[in-house]
This record gives structure tokens, C-alpha cells and sequence, in this order.
């Protein structure tokens, strides 16, 4: 989640810590997650220019404008300066596998926002080619599934096929850079802009694990669901949704509008689909954004390290709590 204020002719965009689920912001953040997906997106801002012009000015605190220097303490690393454009109002879905609301699309369907697929496909299968399939928001917040044709009533058929070039064109990149890195990239969302000039700029965030489907390549197991980064908090809500005892208080912390401090901060499912107390989602995205990106080393040498301490997680906690299931 993110605070947008006006800065002379820019805009300033600051990634809070705070997190939502469900539709609510749980009360409790996850440290520093912020400053890990604003360097995501700075990193993917970079990577991309040469596909489409994006946003991003600086993420410099330094190079800010005057007035912002006395809070450079706590802009530092979760903040950046952006252009001012004229958002187009339809999110841009890039889908190389089907997976979420298009699985459920293509069960009831056949066809994922319209486009027609081969019959017999399992759940989480890669598709023949990536399928562009873009999204409008409801009044309620939701994400809504629409065609292209609708997308173009929208907006114009034109900016449509130009979105979904640059669309499919991000999306192959990023899917070949996570690859490489022993990552899949299912699906991603993008957002544009429209400069003064009517340039079409991308804007908003790219490819982070808020926006995006990763999964582990080593454990892809098509024909049901995958372990994925993203929906690792809502996942260990609905499973204590799932357990009487754990629901009393989690389902009760949702309708108030936040969750236990526990919940989020002691720590999330790992990516080989454990439960139980794991490190906590600060640790393994700040080791995964070092390692694989930084440092560009494969997904499963930065994992291993990653594994070893969830496996001792498990193990103290369970000296800790004799008797109690998981």
C-alpha cells in the first residue's frame, strides 16, 4: 500500500509497510516491505526502458527537492520520485499460465477475458502463448475481468493494441529474466499513463510480488495450485479461517479491520508449502531481492539458505509448544 502526495510538477510515491487482505488493512505491517518492493520496482523501471518510457525520476533521496530533505531518514529506500501523467483507467494482465481468476474463467468458460484456449487444461498449465487480459475496477475496489473489445470501448481500440503490445512485450522480459533465475512469472499487471503529449509511460509499480504470480520453477507441479510469494499472508488467513480455534480470533480481527500482530510479524508459509512458524516475509524478500536480483544468482541457491532456517524454525518452535498439532 502506498502514499501518493504532489510535489511541485511530480509526484512523490512512498510503499508503506502496511499490508491488506481480504479487502482490510490488517493492523499489523511487515517491516521494511515497503523499501523491498519500492526496489523491485526500481529495478524493473531500469530494466524496461528500452521497451516503453515508465514514471520513474529517482528513488534518490538526495536528488529530491528541497523540501523534502528533512525527511530523508524516513524516505530513504521506500520512495520515489515519479512524472505526473493521466492514468488510463483499465489494468493491463499479462497471463502465461492459468492460474487465479482466469482458472475459474476458463472452468466456467473456456475462454480467459474472451480469448479462446484449448480444451482440457489443468489448472496452473502453461499456456501456448502468453494472453493479454486486461481488468477494470468496480465501485467496490474489486479487480473486474473484461475483453479487449471492452477494454477498447473503454479507452479506444488503438490505445488497446498498443497496451497490449507493451503489455506482452514487459511481460516476456520479465519471464525470461525470472526463469533464468529459477522463478516463474505466471502473471503480472501493469498500469500506464498517458503524458501531455499523449505518450503512453508506464506508471504505478512493476512486476512485484503485488502485482505478479511467482512461483518457485522447482516446485512446479501443474494441475492444481501453486506456492506462491504473493498470497502468502492471505493464504495463513484462510487456513486459520479453516481451524475453529485459530478462526475465533482471525475471522473476528478481519471484520474489525486488522489482525494479530502475530499473524503477519512471527512469520508466513516458505514457498515449499510448510506451515507453521517460518521466517517472517521481510527476511526472505529482503534475501531473495539481494541474492537473485542483485547479486543475480539462481532462485534455488538463494532458497537454500532460506530452507535451512525454516527448517529450524519448525523444529524450535515445536520444542517450544510439545503436543500441539500443526
Amino acid at each position: 500500500m502506498r502514499d501518493i502526495y504532489e510535489v511541485d510538477d511530480c509526484l512523490l510515491m512512498i510503499a508503506t509497510d502496511r499490508i491488506s487482505a481480504f479487502d482490510y488493512v490488517l493492523g499489523s505491517g511487515i517491516p521494511d516491505k515497503g523499501k523491498v518492493l519500492t526496489q523491485l520496482s526500481a529495478f524493473w523501471f531500469e530494466q524496461t526502458r528500452d521497451i516503453v518510457a515508465n514514471h520513474l525520476i529517482t528513488i534518490d533521496v538526495t536528488a529530491y527537492p528541497d523540501q523534502l530533505r528533512g525527511d530523508a531518514d524516513m524516505l530513504a529506500g521506500r520512495s520515489m520520485l515519479v512524472r505526473k501523467t493521466n492514468p488510463i483507467p483499465i489494468e493491463c494482465v499479462a497471463r502465461g499460465y492459468l492460474s487465479g481468476s482466469g482458472w475459474k474463467d476458463y472452468v466456467a468458460t473456456g475462454t480467459v477475458c474472451g480469448v479462446p484456449l484449448p480444451r482440457g487444461l489443468r489448472e496452473s498449465d502453461r499456456l501456448p502463448a502468453p494472453i493479454f487480459t486486461p481488468a477494470t475496477k468496480a465501485t467496490s475496489g474489486h479487480d473486474v475481468n473484461i475483453s479487449q473489445a471492452e477494454a477498447g470501448r473503454i479507452v479506444g481500440d488503438q490505445l488497446v493494441a498498443t497496451l497490449r503490445e507493451l503489455t506482452l512485450e514487459l511481460y516476456a522480459f520479465g519471464a525470461a529474466h525470472a526463469e533464468s533465475c529459477g522463478i516463474i512469472l505466471a502473471d503480472t499487471k501493469f498500469e500506464f499513463g498517458l503524458t501531455r503529449d499523449g505518450g503512453v509511460m508506464l506508471i504505478d509499480e512493476a512486476m512485484t510480488p503485488d502485482s505478479s504470480r511467482y512461483w518457485p520453477k522447482d516446485q512446479y507441479r501443474p494441475g492444481g495450485p501453486q506456492p506462491e510469494l504473493r498470497q502468502a499472508v492471505r493464504a495463513r488467513l484462510s487456513r486459520a479461517d479453516q481451524v475453529e480455534q485459530a478462526a475465533a480470533g482471525s475471522i473476528a480481527a478481519r471484520r474489525r479491520g486488522h489482525a494479530h500482530a502475530g499473524q503477519v510479524s512471527r512469520g508466513i508459509p516458505a514457498f515449499n508449502g510448510t506451515r507453521g512458524p517460518l521466517m517472517p516475509l521481510r527476511e526472505q524478500l529482503e534475501r531473495l531481492v539481494d541474492e537473485m536480483v542483485t547479486k543475480g544468482i539462481r532462485y534455488d541457491e538463494a532458497q537454500r539458505g532460506v530452507r535451512e532456517e525454516v527448517h529450524h524454525a519448525r523444529a524450535a518452535e515445536g520444542r517450544r509448544q510439545p503436543g500441539q498439532g500443526r
